[in-house]
């Protein structure tokens, strides 16, 4: 069985969105595309002023987007009539297919507010269904504990722990593990998926290979293998997301994700035109 081993170590980029929203980005940077992964920002602060403008109405097409929340509040509204307030712990996974125009705005005036949001390509067939929104609460998640780990399934299985995102095309894994110093986490990954691991605090050593020290927000992306070995040098908290490539050609503009230069452009026209909600 073949270890698998880091590919490559990403700082993130400052970078804001929204209304002026302050995020570290770094899917969408580099690398600008790890298929089926378009975007990945963690956003965090205790400065309200970082984040309470938020994420005013704007659309998308052609794309899912995950909002995983670790602290604070979100307001989410949206044209399908989809609203709900996310608190630490839960995720919203939001199919935008054909067009969907929605809003996430902060639920508080100060305090620390931390969490991400993870952009995921949908193939052309998928493109123009149906838009749908996915609210998980974070009691309803499934939990893998014992003395050397936590781990939160989002998406796939852990041990008896599975997720709620269950049938999906590229067949995500999306797990929060918790480890202990001097304590291993193992898990076997499919070896057709794209797999990465983001270090949101702590220390760790993936694999066999000497690579450069971890630290706190750090993207790394996996080699393609078996079996993933992370030992916690430090007491460490991770996300480890996998998925199946798509394998198709994609055309980008802002909020808009499809396979041509073409659809992007008629993206823009229904949106202006006002028939862009189907």
């Amino acid at each position: 069985m073949s270890n698998i081993e880091v590919n490559k170590i990403i700082d993130p980029t400052p970078a804001s969105d929204g209304a002026g929203v302050k995020l570290k980005r770094s899917i969408g940077v580099e690398p600008n595309y790890f298929d089926p992964f378009l975007m990945l920002d963690e956003f965090g602060s205790e400065n309200k002023d970082d984040y309470v403008a938020g994420f005013p109405a704007h659309p998308h097409r052609g794309i899912e987007t995950v909002t995983y929340m670790l602290a604070g509040e979100f307001e989410h509204k949206d044209s399908t009539g989809g609203k709900g307030r996310m608190t630490a712990g839960d995720v919203q996974w939001m199919k935008t297919g054909s067009g969907i125009i929605h809003s996430e705005m902060p639920a508080m005036k100060e305090g620390r507010l931390h969490g991400f949001q993870l952009w995921i390509n949908m193939p052309a067939r998928y493109k123009m269904n149906k838009p749908e929104y996915i609210y998980i609460d974070s009691k309803k998640m499934s939990i893998h504990k014992d003395e050397d780990k936590q781990v939160k399934v989002i998406a796939g299985k852990f041990e008896k722990a599975e997720g709620p995102v269950k049938k999906h095309n590229v067949e995500p894994i999306y797990f929060d593990v918790e480890l202990n110093e001097n304590k291993y986490f193992k898990f076997k990954l499919p070896k057709s998926h794209n797999s990465f691991i983001y270090l949101i605090e702590g220390e760790i050593k993936i694999g066999d290979k000497e690579h450069k020290q971890t630290k706190d927000s750090t993207l790394i992306l996996l080699d393609k293998g078996e079996e993933l070995k992370v030992l916690a040098t430090s007491r460490a908290k991770f996300l480890l997301i996998s998925g199946k490539p798509i394998g198709e050609q994609i055309a980008r503009g802002g909020p808009f994700v499809m396979n041509t230069k073409q659809e992007i452009q008629q993206a823009i026209e229904d949106y202006h035109s006002g028939t862009f909600v189907k």
